[in-house]
């Protein structure tokens, strides 16, 4: 009963805090800021640059795709962009992300926001048997470029004391069995960025870096993924990227979303560690992967 009460108080607490911390922000303080968004021909990446054109940024969206690059442009434009700009790359190759660095400075002149977001690399949802060339793959894809393409970048968001928006997911925070190399790469953003963070502040360099923790998200990639293998209920990628864009905006350490459904398990995961990892097995269909 004691334990009981101590879980009810420390639960109240945090509802305490998330509704009276939560800030407010001006769409207007959004406006004319050069934004550059990867993986942003669909899903969540293409949501966020809806989100920035609404509120009239300056958008450079990046993907493989260029007619699905060429439709988000046109309605980034249509929702009221200052400028929208595309180009075509694919984070295999790391000299992809310069360029596509390179790119975004001669068409924005500049950059106030870093949304990384893309997915890639050989997305498998099943048993990992040992698989070497998925797990360079995705590395390559979903960590190595993203640090490439903030290397590159760095230079442009000191000068506009900008900010880095990085796209993880629960699967780098608890573990996550059927996407053993996806989640080694989150885990690898994690410790890569909330190093950096510190290590900013520490050398009094303004700029900012949010990481976006993520549940289960409607797109259609993850759709078709795991629909049939877990138990979750998917979010909607709009909210989803509008809570991002927020939380980008207000320079905050960290958005969680679904805020109600991630943060209990997150919390869990630091208290009852043992007992978290025999409660992920409820979450997966075992019969439709093994």
């Amino acid at each position: 009963m004691a334990a009981l009460r101590i879980l009810a108080s420390l639960l109240v607490g945090l509802c305490a805090y998330y509704f009276y911390s939560q800030e407010t922000f001006s769409e207007e303080t959004v406006r004319g800021k050069r934004v550059l968004v990867t993986g942003s021909s669909t899903g969540i990446g293409e949501q966020i640059a809806y989100e920035y054109a609404r509120m009239g940024a300056h958008v450079m969206v990046t993907a493989r795709r260029e007619k699905r690059l060429q439709e988000v442009v046109q309605k980034c434009l249509q929702l009221g962009a200052s400028s929208a700009w595309y180009i075509t790359a694919d984070m295999h190759n790391l000299t992809s992300a310069t360029r596509v660095i390179e790119e975004t400075e001669n068409k924005l002149g500049g950059l106030d926001y870093l949304v990384l977001n893309h997915v890639g690399g050989s997305i498998h949802f099943g048993p990992f048997e040992g698989d070497m060339e998925a797990v360079i793959s995705s590395m390559t894809v979903n960590f190595l470029s993203y640090v490439q393409l903030t290397v590159s970048a760095m230079k442009m968001l000191q000068e506009s004391h900008g900010g880095i928006i990085v796209i993880s997911s629960l699967a780098g925070r608890i573990p996550s069995p059927f996407s053993v190399p996806y989640a080694a790469t989150k885990f690898a953003l994690e410790g890569f960025y909330s190093s950096l963070r510190t290590e900013l502040r520490l050398r009094k360099i303004h700029l900012d870096v949010t990481v976006a923790v993520l549940g289960y998200i409607d797109t259609d990639t993850a759709v078709k993924a795991i629909a049939d293998k877990v138990t979750m209920t998917a979010s909607p990628k709009a909210d989803c990227a509008r809570e991002i864009v927020k939380g980008g905006v207000l320079r905050q350490r960290e958005v969680v979303y679904p805020y109600w459904t991630l943060k209990p398990v997150l919390l869990f995961k630091d208290w009852v560690p043992g007992l978290l990892e025999s409660v992920v097995g409820n979450f997966y269909k075992l019969e439709n992967i093994l």
